[in-house]
């Protein structure tokens, strides 16, 4: 069976989800969450004409050299002059102050000469009018579109139109469950012949930073039954990933498993390295996506089909991750029928971003992970590249 290339495995596995429930939550909260409904300003920003500078509010038409200006009183942020400044006539007033009625311009006060009850203009004064009108940031009505992940800037702007609680999309639930008679958790001691179960911390810790809220579920042995009740403790999950089990070995039984749970499946193995055996359907109401168990090769289909599918329940677009333009830094061979997204470390350089691959690419190598900040994409096909020849990298 001919494998499934990585572009219509990403489209396929996108047309599983669909935007999650909304919920309102505080404002204070909503920093990193997306939006879900529109905010519309109940309030124009500022609200009147204010003064930008600290000053003296008058007529601009009264700043005639020589002019000697009655001072009236003053204004403050938050507490008007309620008079009004006619011919001859000025106001102290201090950033932020609504501008008085009458007055049109705010003379700075380095550009002032001031005495006991009045005012002048020092010559070669600004001739700016200092003041910000009303609705000079946004008018009554302004829009918020969503969906929009909610920046710190996005909070301040949504607390100046005066909206609060906001409307997001609750966080995806995804269940990780990790399967094989080998693992054993982090802090339990392992036999001769284990391994320490590493995979699903680092899923959870990617998911969560665009949105997720992750469950790990106890590891699942290498039995239809053990798989069984860790399906079942996926109960009321959005999505349930399994880690390992998904290849056609005869120790390979997420597949037959998740079958006898009723999987839809649309996929099963892609063209792709690391990450081949990736599966990925529906079971009743929720997804599912089968990772391969390599600890590589699971966080690299993490970060190319996971991550955007937590986007997708979050009502975004659910893009395949965005690819830098960047330039070899070392060359690399040919590659072979599969897409590679091969480890490497990108750094700065004088004509742009420099693509340095790592020797060693084998889908066990955490630690080569841990030391990469991209993968290098290499087409199927593609020949061998020498130094300095154009790539593309996704960030990790």
């Amino acid at each position: 069976m001919a494998l499934l290339p990585v572009e219509e495995a990403h489209a396929r596995l996108m047309a599983l989800f669909q935007p999650v429930t909304p919920e309102d939550i505080p404002l204070a909260k909503a920093g990193g969450r997306v939006l879900a409904s529109d905010v519309v300003a109940a309030r124009a920003q500022p609200p009147v004409a204010i003064s930008a500078m600290d000053g003296y509010a008058l007529r601009g038409a009264d700043l005639a050299p020589g002019t000697r200006l009655s001072l009236l009183g003053s204004a403050a942020a938050g507490r008007r002059f309620e008079g009004s400044v006619g011919q001859g006539e000025a106001v102290r007033i201090f950033t932020g102050a609504p501008v008085p009625a009458g007055a049109d311009t705010v003379l700075i006060q380095e550009d002032a000469e001031a005495g006991e009850g009045w005012v002048a203009p020092k010559p070669g004064h600004d001739t700016d009018t200092n003041i910000r009108p009303a609705g000079g940031d946004f008018p009554v009505g302004a829009r918020i579109t969503a969906p929009r992940r909610l920046s710190p800037a996005d909070l301040a702007l949504i607390a100046a139109m005066g909206a609060d609680p906001v409307r997001v999309y609750r966080r995806p639930v995804i269940a990780l469950l990790m399967t094989g008679d080998e693992l054993v958790m982090p802090g339990e001691a392992p036999g001769p012949e284990q391994v320490v179960a590493s995979n699903a911390f680092g899923l959870k810790a990617m998911l969560e930073a665009v949105g997720a809220e992750v469950r790990i579920l106890p590891i699942a042995r290498d039995t239809v039954e053990s798989l069984d009740l860790g399906f079942s403790l996926a109960s009321g999950a959005d999505l349930l990933v399994t880690i390992g089990g998904a290849s056609v070995g005869d120790l390979d039984l997420v597949r037959p498993a998740a079958t006898a749970r009723g999987l839809n499946l649309e996929f099963h193995r892609i063209a792709m390295r690391p990450g081949k055996p990736l599966m990925a359907g529906r079971i009743g109401d929720a997804a599912f996506v089968g990772l391969p168990g390599n600890p590589v090769s699971a966080l690299v289909t993490g970060r190319i089909f996971l991550v955007p599918a937590i986007e997708r329940m979050l009502g975004l677009a659910g893009e395949p991750p965005a690819r830098t333009p960047g330039r070899l830094d070392t060359p690399v061979g040919a590659n072979g029928p599969r897409m590679h997204f091969m480890r490497a470390r990108v750094e700065s350089g004088a004509d742009g971003w420099r693509v340095s691959v790592f020797d060693r690419q084998d889908s066990s190598l955490l630690s080569v992970l841990s030391e990469s900040n991209a993968l290098l994409v290499r087409p199927s096909g593609e020949p061998a590249r020498e130094m300095n020849a154009p790539v593309e990298f996704i960030w990790l």
